[in-house]
C-alpha cells in the first residue's frame, strides 16, 4: 500500500509539472526536490556523507552547497526525462562535440557497433537524445526501481526514448550483448554500488564496481565510447560530449580509464554528479574486507 500511495503522489507530481512551460517546470522541481524531497528522504544527509568520505577536509558549508545543486539537477533530471519529445526537440539542434565524434560517425557509417558508457551526471539521457533526435537507434540497460508501481512508468518512459531497452539482471544483459553483436548501439551507467564488482579507486576511494560494460565491448568488437551530458549554468540546455573511444584491453583497466573521465568531470563541476547514490558504502565494505580476512584465516 505505501508504494502504491507514493508511486500515486509521483505520478501527480509529474503530471502537474508537465503542464508548465519547460523552463519553469525545471525551476519547481529543482526547488521541490532540494527543499522537500532530498531532506525528508535523506537524500541530502547521505549527499553529505559521501562527500565527507572523499573530501573530508571540505568545508561544511561547500558540502551543503553541492548537496543543494545535486537535489536540484536531480529535480530537473528527472522532470526533463518525462517528457521524452521534450528532451528530443531539445536536443535535436545541440551540438554534438568531442573527440569521439569522428569515430562514432565512422563506425555508425560502417554498421559497426557501438557501446556509450556514463555515469549519473549531469543529464545522462541527454547524449543519447541528441543521437536519437538526429535518426540513430541506441538502446541500453536499466536497473528497476524498488516500488513496482513506479518502476512500471519508468520503464515505459525508457523505451519512449529508443529502443531496445533490457532490464538489468543476466537476461537483460544477454538481450543487450545479442543487440550489440548484431551491430547495435547500446549505452550502460557504470557509476553504483554492486557487491560483485572490482574494486577501483573512485575520488580516492575504493568503490566496487562492474567491468560487464567492457566486456561487452571487448566480445563484441563494439567501440567504448564515454559521454557526459553536462548542464549549462542556465540549468535548461546542455553540452553533449562524446570523448575519445577507450581502447580495447583488460576491462579492469578499461573501466579505470572510464572512470578517470568521471572524475574529471565532477571535479570540474560536483553539483552535477547524483552524490545522492550509495557509491561506496565503506561499512559495508570493511564487513566484507573483514569476513574474507577470517575465511582465509580459517583456511
Amino acid at each position: 500500500m505505501a508504494d502504491l500511495l507514493s508511486d500515486k503522489a509521483l505520478r501527480g507530481m509529474i503530471r502537474l509539472a508537465l503542464l508548465l512551460p519547460p523552463a519553469l517546470r525545471g525551476r519547481m522541481m529543482a526547488a521541490l526536490v532540494s527543499r522537500i524531497v532530498a531532506p525528508l528522504t535523506g537524500y541530502r544527509d547521505r549527499a553529505m556523507a559521501n562527500l565527507a568520505h572523499v573530501w573530508p577536509e571540505m568545508p561544511e558549508r561547500e558540502r551543503r552547497r553541492i548537496a543543494r545543486e545535486v537535489a536540484q539537477n536531480a529535480g530537473r533530471t528527472m522532470i526533463e526525462n518525462y517528457d521524452v519529445p521534450g528532451l528530443l526537440e531539445r536536443m535535436k539542434d545541440t551540438p554534438v562535440t568531442g573527440e569521439g565524434v569522428a569515430a562514432i560517425e565512422a563506425a555508425r557509417a560502417e554498421g559497426k557497433p557501438i557501446l556509450f558508457v556514463t555515469g549519473h551526471y549531469g543529464n545522462f539521457e541527454a547524449p543519447r537524445a541528441a543521437l536519437v533526435a538526429r535518426g540513430w537507434r541506441i538502446g541500453g540497460l536499466y536497473r528497476p526501481m524498488a516500488n513496482p508501481f513506479f518502476n512500471e512508468h519508468y520503464a515505459a518512459n525508457m523505451h519512449a526514448l529508443s529502443d531496445p531497452v533490457f532490464e538489468q539482471g543476466r537476461r537483460g544483459t544477454m538481450g543487450l550483448l545479442k543487440h550489440i553483436r548484431g551491430g547495435g548501439m547500446g549505452v550502460l551507467l557504470f557509476d553504483v554500488y554492486d557487491s560483485a564488482g572490482v574494486p577501483i579507486d573512485f575520488l580516492g576511494q575504493p568503490a566496487p564496481t562492474l567491468t560487464s560494460a567492457a566486456e561487452i565491448a571487448v566480445k563484441t568488437g563494439a567501440l567504448f565510447v564515454p559521454f557526459f551530458g553536462i548542464r549549462k549554468p542556465d540549468g535548461v540546455n546542455f553540452e553533449a560530449v562524446f570523448e575519445a573511444p577507450i581502447p580495447h584491453g583488460d576491462p579492469v583497466e578499461m573501466m579505470r580509464e572510464v572512470t578517470r573521465r568521471l572524475e574529471a568531470r565532477i571535479e570540474a563541476d560536483p553539483g552535477q554528479w547524483f552524490w545522492i547514490h550509495r557509491r561506496w558504502k565503506p561499512k559495508r565494505q570493511r564487513k566484507r574486507a573483514e569476513k574474507r580476512a577470517r575465511q582465509q584465516g580459517e583456511a
